[in-house]
C-alpha cells in the first residue's frame, strides 16, 4: 500500500511539472530580475568602468541607466557621464564623426540634467553655455542667453562664467543693443564682489575712455531707473573708486534713504563725507553706524577722527578710548590719543609745560606700542619727540625727583587733564 501511495504521488508531481513546462510561456517567471535590480546592475557596471577610466565602456551603461530612471542616481551619474563625454571628445584619436556625436550628446545630457536634477541647474546651465561657445560654436546670441540664464539661477556663480558672458557682451556691443551697459554692470559687479582681483578694473577701463566718463555713464544709467538700488550702488561705488566723493554722496544718500539699516551704505557715505570734509554729516553717519553695529571698533575710531578734525579734542579722546575698549585692547586708537596730545602741546604757554605734554604723548605712544608691537608709526613718533621732552636738568631745577607726579599745567589746553611721572 505504501509503495502504491509513493508511486501515485510521483505520478502527480511529474504531471504538475509536465503541465508547467507546457504552460510556462503563459505563466509569470518569478525568477526573472526585477527592474530595480536591473537598474542597480547597470549602474554598478557603469560606475566600475568609470572608476577604471574606461569611459568608452562606461558610456553605454550610463545611457541605459538614464533611460531606465533619470532620477535614481542623479547625484552622481550626470557628473560622471559628463566626465566620460568630455574625456572622449578631447581624446587625440577621436574621429570627426564621433566628435560631432559627443557634442550633440553632451547637450542632450545637460538638458536631461536640467529637467531631472534642478537643484544643480546653474551648474549644468553654465556648462551647457560653455560647450555651446567652445565646442559647438553656436550663435553668440544663443550663448549669451544660456550664460544669462545660469547667472539668473545662481548669482554666486564662478566669476569665470561672468567673464565669458562679459566678453560676449563686449564682442557684440552696438548702437542697436544694450550690451555695453550690460558689460559695465557685469564688470562693476565683479569688481565690487572681488575687490582684490586686479582683472576687473582693466576690463572696465576698456569700455570707457576714462574713469570720469564711467562715473557719468553709471549716473545716467541709475537716473534712468531711479528705483533700482543695484544701479545706485554701482554709480556710488564707481564714483568712490574714481575719488569723486561729492558725486558718490548722491548715490549713497539715496541708498540709505531706501534701506536705512544697511551698514555698507552708511560706511561708504560717512567715508565720502569725511573726504569732502563735511564733518557734521560724517558725525551723523557714524552715530548711525554705531547704533546699527555697536561692536565694530572702526566706527568709534572714525568718529574720534571726525571730532579731532572739528577741534573737539575731548570728544575725540573719548571715542578713541571707546574704540580701543570695543576692540579688546586695540593699540591704534591709543596711538591716535597720543597724537592728540602731541598736537595740543603747541597750545601751552610755557616751554616746560609744552615739554611735559610731549612726554605725555610719548607715554601714550609707548602704551599703544605695548598693546600692538606692530605699530611702527608709534615707534616713529617716540623717536621724533625724544628731544622735545623735559631733561633731567628741567626736573632738577624745578625740584622734581624720580617718581614725582606732575599735573599738566593750566597753561595748556584744559581738556587734557592728565599728568606725567618723572622717570
Amino acid at each position: 500500500m505504501k509503495t502504491y501511495i509513493k508511486i501515485h504521488s510521483l505520478i502527480i508531481l511529474m504531471t504538475i511539472l509536465f503541465s508547467s513546462s507546457i504552460f510556462s510561456n503563459n505563466l509569470p517567471n518569478y525568477f526573472e530580475k526585477s527592474d530595480s535590480l536591473k537598474l542597480l546592475e547597470k549602474y554598478s557596471l557603469f560606475s566600475e568602468y568609470h572608476k577604471n577610466r574606461d569611459f568608452a565602456s562606461a558610456l553605454p551603461y550610463g545611457w541605459e541607466v538614464l533611460e531606465m530612471n533619470p532620477v535614481k542616481f542623479k547625484k552622481w551619474i550626470y557628473y560622471k557621464m559628463e566626465d566620460c563625454i568630455w574625456y572622449l571628445h578631447d581624446s587625440t584619436d577621436v574621429s570627426p564623426e564621433n566628435e560631432q556625436a559627443y557634442e550633440d550628446t553632451i547637450i542632450y545630457l545637460y538638458d536631461l540634467a536640467l529637467q531631472h536634477f534642478p537643484e544643480e541647474k546653474a551648474y549644468f546651465e553654465s556648462h551647457k553655455a560653455f560647450i555651446m561657445e567652445g565646442w559647438i560654436d553656436a550663435p553668440d546670441e544663443d550663448i549669451i542667453a544660456e550664460y544669462e540664464l545660469a547667472i539668473e539661477y545662481d548669482p554666486n556663480l564662478s566669476s569665470y562664467y561672468y567673464h565669458r558672458l562679459g566678453q560676449l557682451y563686449v564682442k557684440n556691443q552696438s548702437d542697436e543693443n544694450d550690451y555695453k551697459t550690460k558689460a559695465l554692470d557685469l564688470y562693476t559687479y565683479l569688481q565690487n564682489r572681488e575687490p582684490d582681483n586686479p582683472q576687473w578694473a582693466p576690463e572696465l577701463e576698456k569700455l570707457v575712455e576714462n574713469i570720469e566718463e564711467l562715473v557719468k555713464l553709471r549716473k545716467k544709467i541709475w537716473l534712468e531707473d531711479k528705483d533700482n538700488l543695484a544701479k545706485a550702488f554701482s554709480f556710488g561705488s564707481t564714483a568712490m573708486s574714481a575719488e569723486m566723493y561729492a558725486e558718490a554722496i548722491g548715490g549713497f544718500e539715496y541708498l540709505v534713504s531706501k534701506e536705512p539699516e544697511t551698514i555698507n551704505y552708511w560706511n561708504q557715505l560717512q567715508t565720502a563725507y569725511q573726504k569732502i570734509e563735511d564733518y557734521n554729516k560724517a558725525e551723523d553717519a557714524l552715530l548711525k553706524l554705531i547704533e546699527l553695529d555697536p561692536e565694530a571698533k572702526e566706527h568709534y575710531l572714525n568718529l574720534g577722527i571726525v571730532y579731532n578734525e572739528q577741534g573737539r579734542s575731548a570728544q575725540a579722546r573719548r571715542y578713541y578710548l571707546k574704540a580701543s575698549d570695543v576692540g579688546g585692547g586695540c593699540g591704534l586708537p591709543i596711538f591716535y590719543e597720543g597724537y592728540l596730545y602731541e598736537k595740543a602741546a603747541g597750545g601751552c604757554g610755557e616751554e616746560f609745560d609744552k615739554k611735559c605734554v610731549y612726554q605725555l604723548a610719548i607715554d601714550t605712544y609707548r602704551k599703544a606700542n605695548r598693546m600692538d608691537p606692530t605699530l611702527q608709526q608709534a615707534k616713529d613718533r617716540i623717536s621724533a619727540l625724544s628731544t622735545s621732552v623735559p631733561t633731567q636738568e628741567d626736573y632738577f631745577f624745578r625740584g622734581y625727583k624720580s617718581g614725582s607726579v606732575i599735573p599738566i599745567s593750566d597753561t595748556c589746553p584744559g581738556w587734557i587733564g592728565k599728568s606725567i611721572t618723572v622717570p
